[in-house]
């Protein structure tokens, strides 16, 4: 009995076993370590873009980067709208031939034009356009041609006063420009205006909306007056001419008066044989 009770317990511890062994879980596979996660090193934060000093016009033709000088610059304007004048005068002085070779011939400066609008050349006194000579009508469009290229965000860093196509010298045909905020101010010494808005921008070319026409202080300075004439002297001629006249007259007073005195002395020599004669008649008589 003993030994059947053995065996039969020998039998349970193992079946006991084998069951734990088959229950128990594999043991999990050791990860491998990960390596410490780098920090990036700090980078330099990129500078903001300039703000723009004057904000794009709501009709402005979508800006297209071109450095070929391809620009139409009437294709602009006419799409743009609300400036048919400026097209006209561009046309009519022929400004738009000299602007489009500058275009095509500069590689680093550009054209910068001030565009007044249909409703600021009809600000101005009537005729006043046509009042002006031949050359003041062309530097009248050239005054509102930069002949640098500015884009809307630099305006604050020209140089006043600011030369324009029409400068001829240094001194001639000058705005000045004023920027603070979102606005840009040019003066002429004549009027103040402002430019409103982009109508066009790229690399080489920008065309901004001025709300007036810009009229030059040159066409309003007054001119210096011209000193006054010296007064002529005599010609030295005349003076000769009218010394000897008056030599002349001298002389013939002097003639007439030798002419009565010796008149005068002629009458008393006859007299005075006269009276001799007589005498000597009286005398032979009396003999």
């Amino acid at each position: 009995m003993k030994q059947i009770f053995l065996l039969s317990f020998l039998a349970l511890a193992s079946i006991f076993s084998i069951t734990s062994l088959a229950q128990s879980p594999a043991a999990a596979p050791i990860a491998p370590a990960k390596p410490a996660p780098t920090k990036p090193a700090p980078s330099t934060p990129a500078p903001a873009p300039a703000k723009p000093l004057v904000p794009a016009l709501p009709q402005s033709p979508t800006t297209n980067p071109d450095s070929s000088g391809n620009q139409d610059i009437i294709k602009i304007l006419r799409k743009a709208k609300s400036f048919n004048t400026l097209i006209r005068l561009l046309k009519t002085t022929q400004i738009i031939n000299q602007v489009n070779a500058q275009l095509v011939t500069t590689k680093n400066g550009g054209l910068t034009i001030l565009a007044p609008d249909d409703g600021a050349f009809s600000q101005l006194k009537a005729g006043y356009f046509n009042s002006l000579g031949e050359r003041q009508q062309k530097e009248l469009i050239q005054y509102h041609v930069l002949p640098v290229y500015v884009s809307s965000s630099n305006f604050d860093s020209l140089s006043n006063p600011v030369l324009t196509l029409a400068s001829d010298s240094p001194q001639g045909f000058q705005i000045n420009v004023t920027a603070y905020g979102n606005s840009v101010n040019i003066s002429t010494g004549v009027l103040d205006a402002t430019i409103n808005g982009i109508v066009y921008t790229d690399k080489t070319l920008a065309i901004y909306h001025v709300d007036k026409v810009l009229i030059p202080l040159d066409f309003v300075k007054p001119k210096a007056i011209a000193p006054a004439p010296a007064l002529a002297k005599a010609p030295k001629a005349d003076k000769e001419n009218s010394s000897a006249d008056d030599d002349d007259q001298a002389q013939g007073t002097k003639d007439s008066s030798d002419a009565i005195s010796l008149i005068h002395m002629h009458g008393v020599s006859v007299l005075v044989s006269l009276g001799v004669s007589l005498f000597a008649a009286g005398v032979t008589i009396m003999l």
